[in-house]
């Protein structure tokens, strides 16, 4: 009966080397810059009023506005989603009684943008409309990015050099791979810190169209790491 690698035919796989059988543990890593493939903006759309129905009444207005404009941009925009939603009563602060002073409603929308040449005039006509307030954008890769598959191949590629080089300064050579261990691959400047552009405009909109916005997009870095354990042959010590 032959034993595979590693292993015994009392006690099956073994958790470390022997002497003619040593194994070599290594860490290989990659670390790879893309160019972003989407943008994410938040969209902040506010009103402010003495009459409950008024400001209800003007946030759905703004908030159709600000959704209608985005649409506007067909396929550019991948993703389109309402965040939260809020209408609340600001007291008066003196007096016993709960006497309203003014409401404040506020509505979160979520824009998610694979079309950076729309990106810019998309950013400066929402925050040019009224109460309006635009975050971002920050830039990212998607989930299913083949950047993602190319950073572990890499960080793979990279061990089994490692492990070779190791072996080859014994005299020895790599007989078999005993355990890969992915550690994972993800991108190192994710949301939600945000970067870039930043803008709001909580005032009436301009008589003229605002000039679109000179947006540069950042390249994203992808890290991957794996941890490998390699049986080598008999070092010539």
């Amino acid at each position: 009966m032959t034993n595979t690698p590693g292993h015994t035919a009392a006690t099956g796989p073994l958790p470390y080397g022997t002497p003619d059988e040593p194994r070599v543990a290594v860490r290989g890593e990659a670390s790879l810059e893309f160019d972003p493939e989407i943008a994410r903006i938040a969209v902040q759309v506010a009103t402010r009023g003495t009459d409950r129905r008024e400001a209800l009444e003007s946030l759905t207005r703004r908030n159709s506005e600000a959704l209608e404009l985005i649409k506007s941009y067909g396929e550019a925009v991948e993703k389109l989603s309402t965040g939260s939603f809020s209408v609340a009563p600001e007291l008066t602060e003196k007096g016993r009684r709960e006497r309203v002073r003014t409401y404040h409603g506020r509505v979160q929308i979520s824009v998610t943008v694979g079309d950076f040449t729309a990106l810019g005039e998309m950013t400066t006509r929402l925050a040019d409309l009224e109460m309006t307030r635009v975050d971002g954008p920050w830039w990212a890769l998607r989930p299913d990015s083949p950047a993602h598959r190319e950073a572990r191949q890499q960080a793979v590629r990279e061990a089994v050099t490692r492990a070779r080089e190791y072996a080859g300064a014994l005299g020895a050579d790599l007989v078999a791979l005993v355990e890969l261990a992915d550690l994972g691959a993800e991108n190192s400047t994710p949301p939600p810190a945000p970067r870039g552009m930043r803008t709001a405009g909580y005032g009436g909109a301009a008589a003229e169209t605002a000039p679109a916005l000179d947006l540069e997009p950042q390249r994203q870095r992808v890290q991957a790491h794996v941890n490998a354990r390699f049986v080598m042959s008999r070092p010539a010590l």
